[in-house]
């Protein structure tokens, strides 16, 4: 039992360093997280900008499937991007 008793501050201490060691760093992981959800990587501008164009050339060939079953010439200014 004096071997528990006496081990024991040794033990409390890795604890505490352990926490404010946490505590330190908090700070620098929100910073880190904050400034990742505000900036927009180049794959992720990539990803949306592929998915613009995906979205405008689906809107064209619409487009042109209605304008040829209603036999007149495509309006692409119904797909222009906004």
């Amino acid at each position: 039992m004096r071997i528990l008793i006496a081990a024991l501050p040794l033990l409390l201490t890795g604890c505490i360093v352990q926490t404010a060691a946490d505590i330190v760093t908090l700070p620098v992981k929100a910073v880190s997280k904050t400034a990742d959800v505000l900036t927009t990587s180049q794959s992720e501008a990539d990803e949306k900008r592929g998915r613009r164009v995906r979205k405008q050339e689906e809107c064209v060939g619409k487009e042109e499937r209605r304008a040829r079953r209603q036999d007149r010439a495509p309006d692409y200014e119904r797909c222009r991007r906004d």
